[in-house]
């Protein structure tokens, strides 16, 4: 986020290189980076001559070298953007040639989505020489809340932890959807709104009650009446509520809980450095370890996995909902 934040800032103080080479797992910030240059580099009038927009599919090296090659009209440079250039990946290092020697007139982009260079060849070697060398690497999940947290106030917003929580539950480690359903809220709320879990609730269909979340903090706080309401709930909405991702958190939870047993320093700030959470939520897990001994977390681990097993349908043909509702029951007795 930095790195792409100073790339954003230099091009706007003109401090422009004749390169920018995108990639990385997360194509989050590529597109962004993209989009910031396709729009603000030329005026809106110089773009009819002198921006170009090509996918990796579609051409050669030869024939991005040579649209590079060509001299702007009547601007002091022209753009050139290839996109999906992960088509061109085993003919890529050709580019080094172009790269030795860059039009200084042409900002060349290229869009490198889930793949990248191999820094040690010359081609990485000399693009980290002669222009941007950008790698988006994609977030874990743990890190997706400070994310929001951030994005969010950058753009005048706060969230609550609960909020931002049921977002990361809900749309996974996917920045590109998470911030689709950001700039839904911001359409919605005037800055400096807080979006809280009904905001979520109510614009985006996360139930505030029914979801991952809840009940793992109902397993944890041993609430067994609130933990089957949920786990009702899921069984009667299996599309929505995909056992795959709920075994998964539960499996996700339990093992930072055994993480956190085995701390020997169990301050505030070191478990939330540990175990990758919200400091806001360490006093859940003081609660959970209390509740589920070590013992009791490794025997609920070992279910876990035979539930995971038992949804791809190995050795049982029950329901989504009949198995969550037996691993509840195993979990909290």
């Amino acid at each position: 986020m930095d790195e792409a934040k100073k790339i954003v800032t230099d091009i706007q103080k003109g401090q422009i290189h004749p390169i920018y080479f995108l990639m990385g797992e997360e194509p989050y910030y590529i597109d962004k980076i993209s989009e910031f240059i396709s729009s603000t580099i030329l005026t809106e009038e110089e773009r009819g001559f002198n921006q170009m927009t090509v996918y990796g599919r579609d051409v050669t090296i030869d024939d991005i070298v040579g649209h590079a090659k060509r001299y702007p009209m009547m601007a002091e440079r022209q753009v050139v953007i290839v996109k999906e250039a992960q088509d061109l990946s085993r003919t890529i290092e050709k580019l080094a040639a172009y790269v030795e020697n860059p039009q200084l007139t042409t900002v060349l982009v290229i869009c490198y989505k889930y793949k990248k260079l191999d820094k040690r060849k010359k081609l990485g070697k000399l693009i980290a020489k002669k222009g941007v060398l950008f790698e988006g690497k994609r977030l874990y999940e743990n890190q997706v809340g400070d994310w929001i947290i951030k994005t969010l106030k950058s753009r005048g917003y706060s969230i609550s932890p609960k909020a931002s929580q049921m977002l990361v539950e809900y749309l996974g480690a996917d920045l590109g959807k998470i911030d689709n359903e950001l700039q839904k809220l911001q359409l919605i709320f005037p800055q400096s709104s807080t979006i809280t879990p009904e905001s979520i609730e109510e614009n985006i269909g996360i139930s505030k009650d029914f979801n991952n979340f809840e009940l793992r903090n109902a397993i944890g706080t041993r609430d067994s009446l609130k933990a089957h309401r949920i786990i009702n709930y899921f069984a009667q909405n299996p599309k929505d509520n995909p056992i795959v991702v709920t075994v998964s958190l539960l499996f996700s939870y339990f093992s930072q809980i055994l993480q956190y047993h085995g701390l020997p320093d169990k301050s505030k700030a070191v478990v939330a450095k540990r175990l990758g959470i919200n400091p806001y939520f360490v006093n859940d897990y003081v609660i959970a370890a209390r509740n589920y001994p070590m013992k009791k977390v490794s025997q609920v681990i070992s279910l876990i996995q035979q539930t995971d097993v038992k949804s791809k349908g190995v050795g049982a043909n029950i329901s989504q909902g009949d198995l969550l509702k037996e691993l509840l029951v195993k979990i909290m007795h």
